[in-house]
């Protein structure tokens, strides 16, 4: 780093719990990135995918819950890295203390947004996997597909849908969401 170069601050959890509770941000390695206001066709996606997710837990029973946007995750302390997926699949409930999941969620949905694409694409994608998700999704509706990311100990697979298909949640034996009945 140049001598001239000033070093951001890093913020913390405290700084982060006192933000406005208007202001949507995530925290990678301490630093804040703002996030913009959903768009209709994100909400309506994440409505119809939360309430299949939703409805296949009421009848299946289980400790899977199952948590839309905004609803933190913790995936470290030192530096501060503190997401909000979209839609996220908890199953070991002692990682839920009230106000967050303490660690990687089982599953994560993300819906792109057409102002930071690359932060589900990229950035994302890095720290969902290095912490510890198993599955994540990337819902794209400008391209109407959805990529599938199944991390399973060191393998990483992936494999492309159109919002024609219906698509395996691989963590789960028996739950598949059908694209083309979603209402979008």
């Amino acid at each position: 780093m140049s001598a001239l170069q000033a070093q951001q601050e890093l913020i913390t959890m405290e700084q982060y719990e006192n933000l406005p509770e208007n202001i949507r941000a995530e925290v990678f390695e301490g630093q804040i990135y703002y996030m913009a206001s959903p768009s209709q066709i994100h909400q309506t996606i994440l409505t119809e995918l939360l309430v299949s997710i939703r409805s296949y837990f009421k009848k299946k029973g289980g400790n899977c819950q199952v948590f839309p946007a905004p609803f933190d995750v913790k995936l470290s302390d030192h530096p501060l890295t503190l997401v909000q997926p979209d839609i996220m699949i908890v199953c070991d409930k002692d990682k839920l203390d009230g106000k967050r999941c303490n660690g990687a969620p089982d599953f994560v949905i993300e819906i792109i947004s057409p102002s930071n694409p690359s932060d589900d694409y990229i950035r994302k994608l890095y720290y969902y996997k290095n912490y510890g998700v198993r599955e994540y999704w990337i819902v794209d509706p400008r391209s109407q597909t959805t990529l599938v990311y199944f991390f399973e100990q060191d393998s990483f697979n992936v494999r492309q849908y159109s919002f024609q298909d219906k698509i395996k949640v691989n963590i789960y034996d028996d739950l598949w969401i059908d694209f083309a009945e979603l209402e979008l």
